[in-house]
């Protein structure tokens, strides 16, 4: 399941986000038409950017990165959505396997 990809500045990572859900949480990886996707729910509407600056906010937490190290790249409209985690690549991907088996 290749939801993410790294390369020398950390991961790219396809994510599904659900917003306006009953609380923050990394569910799992799901898989939908166009490949896999992280799915991503957070309690923010998708009203202004709200539901992305979340998301981003909750992967930061989840891979130990800052919430500035966390950037959407595509699909800033659209509930899937690419999103560029900066940081050390072989950390982030061993955190991305343990999504992975969840």
């Amino acid at each position: 399941m290749a939801f993410f990809r790294a390369d020398a500045e950390g991961l790219l990572i396809t994510v599904r986000v659900s917003p306006k859900a009953s609380r923050d949480a990394i569910v799992g990886v799901m898989e939908t038409p166009d490949g896999h996707a992280l799915k991503i729910a957070v309690t923010a509407p998708p009203d202004k950017g709200k539901a992305n600056a979340a998301a981003a906010a909750l992967l930061a937490k989840s891979c130990g990165v800052a919430k500035s190290s966390v950037a959407v790249v595509a699909g800033e409209t659209d509930r899937r959505k690419v999103l560029r985690v900066s940081g050390d690549p072989a950390a982030l991907s061993a955190i991305a396997e343990h999504w992975n088996k969840t």
